[in-house]
């Protein structure tokens, strides 16, 4: 019996230390992940993945940015104009005496010298210059941080401290673009004239951008309207499954998407859904869905860029900036009458699993799901909605306040909420 028994004492123990983390383990999964998101901030922040073999080399829209007085084109962009169409500066990479000239007024802001000198910097948030031996400007990058990041405005409106993963709604892509000397390919890959390519990126506006214009040409909607989508934030990623508007795919997926078609960088991608000519005609007819270069700029940065993006936390919105009291009302009606926690589960305040729905089922018509691959539009997470009240709501900003957004699931799902039921369901959202 005693024998019976140590045995079974000695099982625990061994089980017991079994169990028990190893701290050598620890320590190693603890310094990869340290290890992984500086990698990945760093991508995210400033890497071109190559793309400037297309943005400066083949459209010269470096020419523009210097202008013909520094041997580009034209007038030249200077940083008034840049932050006019929400380019972002970031202060900590100014130099203090850089600083100090700026609070004195000594730096000409309507000079593209100024800007030369901020790309210099690395100062142009999600924008690389690559400089020539004698100074000049001789092509340009972008990054991830372009469209996902913002700055506090601590020093002047569009220059602060960086914020990644904050949707820029104050970014217009398409006049960006329009600058470009040489458009001619972007005209010859939509099978259109370069008048017509001008015509669709004016249309965008603030905060908007067209992913699906290279896969299926749709610039405009049946309506007349723009066929592009608010920028989405790329914070408060964790736990969710499908996080594009209509559901493309994980962020993995999206970010080699993106780095490869959108940012037109230089790496490796594969999906054969883009193949199908008849969704998505220009795709199909270029190949975008089994993409190859050597080498591969992208693929192995993405475990990185990954891992970056889902430590990225959705903001906590600030004091003040929401009725407590009325958001504490508002919480209930979520959960109850309003029925919203029925798919904006918490914590994530989307599905758990597969977080689509069909156009019908929110009350909007089908045109943006139909561009993606599943026909559905995504659940969106709510968490830090605070931060991207500017441009409207849903994937093409169709409803231009929260309220808005209320009203219309309370009148399409029958809610029967009273309007102070409404109002406090906004604060809650504004408190999420």
């Amino acid at each position: 019996m005693l024998a019976v028994a140590g045995a079974i004492s000695c099982g625990n123990t061994l089980a017991d230390d079994d169990h028990k983390p190893s701290t050598r383990a620890d320590a190693a999964i603890d310094e990869n992940a340290r290890d992984l998101v500086r990698q990945g901030r760093e991508t995210f922040r400033f890497d071109t993945f190559g793309d400037e073999a297309f943005w400066g080399d083949t459209l010269k829209l470096h020419q523009a940015i210097e202008g013909a007085q520094f041997g580009g084109v034209g007038p030249g962009v200077s940083p008034a104009t840049a932050l006019s169409v929400g380019l972002k500066v970031d202060v900590d990479a100014l130099p203090a005496s850089l600083i100090q000239a700026l609070q004195r007024g000594k730096i000409d802001l309507n000079s593209p010298a100024t800007t030369l000198a901020l790309l210099k910097l690395n100062a142009v948030i999600g924008v690389t210059g690559f400089f020539a031996s004698n100074g000049s400007l001789r092509s340009m990058g972008i990054q991830c941080s372009l469209c996902h990041s913002t700055v506090d405005n601590s020093f002047a409106p569009g220059i602060g401290h960086r914020l990644d993963g904050w949707a820029n709604r104050d970014l217009n892509v398409g006049a960006i673009v329009s600058l470009a000397p040489n458009l001619t390919p972007v005209a010859g890959l939509l099978g259109v004239s370069v008048d017509t390519v001008h015509k669709v990126l004016a249309a965008w506006g603030p905060g908007k951008f067209d992913a699906e214009l290279f896969l299926d040409g749709k610039g405009f909607r049946p309506d007349g309207k723009t066929a592009a989508t608010l920028i989405p934030p790329a914070f408060g990623l964790a736990g969710v499954n499908l996080h594009t508007w209509v559901g493309w795919g994980s962020v993995t997926e999206w970010n080699a998407f993106v780095a490869n078609l959108e940012m037109h960088g230089k790496g490796n991608f594969f999906d054969p859904r883009l193949d199908d000519p008849s969704k998505f005609p220009i795709a199909a007819r270029n190949g975008f869905g089994n993409v190859h270069n050597d080498p591969d700029l992208i693929s192995r940065k993405l475990p990185a860029l990954h891992a970056y993006q889902l430590d990225i936390a959705a903001p906590k919105p600030p004091p003040g900036s929401f009725n407590a009291l009325a958001a504490l009302r508002g919480q209930k009606v979520f959960e109850n009458q309003g029925r919203c926690s029925s798919c904006h589960v918490p914590p994530t305040f989307t599905e758990p699993g597969w977080n689509l729905h069909d156009p019908q089922d929110v009350g909007v018509d089908d045109f943006s799901a139909n561009r993606g691959p599943e026909n559905r539009y995504r659940t969106s997470p709510l968490r830090g909605l605070w931060t991207h009240q500017k441009g409207g709501f849903y994937h093409d900003g169709r409803f231009a306040t929260l309220a808005d957004v209320v009203s219309h699931y309370n009148t399409f799902l029958g809610l029967g909420l009273s309007p102070q039921q409404r109002s406090d369901l906004v604060q809650y959202l504004l408190s999420l």
